[in-house]
């Protein structure tokens, strides 16, 4: 015996069912129903989650679970996406034949979502041109501006879980959307009416094609040139974590004259599942383990690690000091060493962060007589800038090409800081010693980040809520001078739900939940000056203010 509202609820799958293309998905909400039927209330927690609401398309796209609902990612979310954003093309300018490039990445269903995609693009009358096969986001947001598009699509969730998958859209600047392009492809995306309306042509028929390997080698070859006629004598090891990196650094190192890096044999190969990393992301701990390993087995230089679609970078180094031998460096440290080298080199232009990353790059900058622009967090608002010469976030995306590639690229960013690298080691240094450099010439800037994964997404809302009605009065053992509310936006940034703080020791805090995961993230920095050139120093200071930071926000947010 089932209640009212179960049985709308009932209704509404079966009614979803009725049009869902995929055997997969509809086996998978059958055997949901069924368990409903039988009074399993598991299972009708299940359906409930599955419609309620429909996922929602913003500046990120979409991302989410897989399966069948309005609230997963599955074929009639994505084709009715695909739907909305030709809609949204046609109507801000595309024209009949206008090409739209479509990329995506080794997970589960992204080849059936960029095929759908594909079809649907050509049933609007666009021409779809699909990437040859998985391939990294960088590559996509390379081809929009290569190939002349109105807009690229990438089916990836980066460094989500294996269960997840996304939906990232580029407009033909090759940038993420932001508002008010968002609100706009959402709107004909709710507009969009049933599956049978939309329009599905095969690529072929309007003049798209699946790519040949030409946009692949293009991309490479123009990734391989942006190095310089430096030492190459670096060992190199890699991973690419599961992902579709595997067949693009490797070719990249080579292509500018270093010996092809030893990868991780577990972790060489494209797969969906990520069997031997909890998260496949590199800032995960745990994560780039087996490559550390290998490093300390042959006497490597470096570490190397890209994501599962390979936009972001990871680096881990020898140190002494360190439990393994062997320390990741943190993204502002990456972010530092990249600047300083395009600074040195005489690089002109705007160099810019996010709000959540060090303050170092500002300093930088300005020493050397170069603009700065801080953004609010995220690629989507770095690489659009104007005169865009080098941007970072501390969240491993660096973008050192924007002149091709304006968004993060974990692969660009590799081969430049393998390059740093091999000029170190030719000095006899490292670059543990170069941050040792950068620190004495400018004030050590330390940072961390308090990181806390929920179930309950109300459990951020109410750790922002608690920050906001009871704003705490010191942090880190310093009163604190300003607390800014981003939500209330200013004359630089538009709004985003955030809070910052800065306390009178100059140390900086800003609290945001994560846009692509289920995390509230606290993002710490401390400056300490350098004196007489003793940054251990200065390091064991800025340790010790780290930490007090950390406990003092973790117990103003209640987490």
């Amino acid at each position: 015996m089932t209640t009212p509202d179960t049985d709308v609820l009932l209704a509404r799958a079966q009614s979803w069912l009725a049009e869902d293309p995929d055997a997969y998905t509809r086996d998978e909400l059958v055997r949901v129903i069924a368990a409903v039927e039988a009074g399993d209330a598991s299972a009708r927690a299940d359906l409930a989650d599955r419609f309620r609401g429909t996922l929602e398309f913003g500046t990120a796209g979409l991302r989410g679970a897989l399966g069948a609902g309005p609230n997963r990612m599955n074929r009639i979310v994505v084709i009715r996406a695909a739907a909305g954003l030709a809609a949204y093309l046609r109507d801000t300018g595309a024209t009949p034949g206008t090409p739209v490039v479509i990329g995506y990445d080794a997970r589960h269903n992204s080849d059936v979502f960029a095929r759908d995609t594909a079809e649907v693009m050509a049933g609007a009358g666009l021409r779809p041109l699909l990437l040859p096969r998985p391939l990294p986001t960088p590559l996509l947001a390379f081809a929009i501006r290569e190939l002349g598009c109105a807009a690229g699509i990438m089916v990836t969730a980066s460094h989500n879980p294996p269960q997840d998958n996304g939906y990232k859209v580029y407009l033909g600047d090759g940038s993420q959307i932001v508002p008010p392009a968002d609100s706009g492809i959402a709107a004909r995306i709710t507009a969009v009416g049933s599956l049978e309306s939309v329009p599905r042509v095969p690529l072929e028929s309007t003049g798209g094609r699946i790519l040949d390997n030409g946009i692949v080698d293009a991309y490479l070859d123009t990734v391989a040139a942006i190095a310089g006629d430096g030492p190459r004598d670096l060992t190199i090891v890699y991973t690419p974590l599961h992902g579709v990196g595997g067949g693009a650094l490797p070719t990249v190192l080579e292509n500018a004259g270093f010996d092809s890096p030893q990868v991780v044999a577990e972790q060489e190969e494209p797969d969906p599942d990520f069997p031997t990393v909890a998260f496949p992301n590199p800032e995960e701990p745990g994560a780039i383990d087996r490559a550390v390993a290998l490093a300390q087995r042959t006497g490597a230089d470096i570490v190397i690690a890209n994501d599962p679609d390979a936009d972001r970078c990871a680096a881990a180094v020898p140190d002494a000091a360190a439990e393994s031998g062997w320390r990741m460096l943190r993204g502002d440290e990456v972010g530092a060493l990249l600047a300083d080298h395009l600074l040195r080199a005489g690089r002109s232009g705007v160099y810019a962060t996010s709000i959540v990353s060090s303050s170092l790059l500002g300093t930088m900058a300005r020493a050397a007589g170069q603009r700065y622009a801080e953004t609010l967090t995220g690629f989507k608002w770095i690489g659009r800038l104007p005169e865009l010469v080098f941007g970072y976030e501390e969240a491993l995306g660096y973008c050192v090409d924007p002149e091709h590639v304006s968004d993060k690229d974990g692969v660009s960013a590799a081969l430049l800081l393998c390059e740093i690298a091999a000029e170190a080691k030719a000095a006899g240094r490292g670059l543990p010693d170069l941050l040792d450099d950068i620190a004495v010439t400018h004030g050590l800037h330390a940072t961390d980040q308090l990181s806390v994964r929920v179930t309950d997404l109300g459990e951020i809302a109410n750790a922002m809520e608690r920050l906001r009605g009871a704003p705490p009065a010191t942090l880190g053992g310093s009163a604190v001078t300003a607390a800014d509310d981003l939500a209330a936006g200013s004359a630089d940034l538009p709004p985003t739900d955030g809070l910052r703080y800065r306390t009178e020791d100059g140390s900086r805090v800003v609290v945001r939940p994560s846009g692509t995961e289920p995390k509230l993230k606290c993002y710490l920095e401390v400056v300490v000056p350098v004196v007489d050139g003793d940054v251990a120093t200065a390091r064991a200071e800025a340790a010790t203010r780290l930490t007090a930071l950390r406990a003092d926000i973790a117990v103003a947010a209640g987490i």
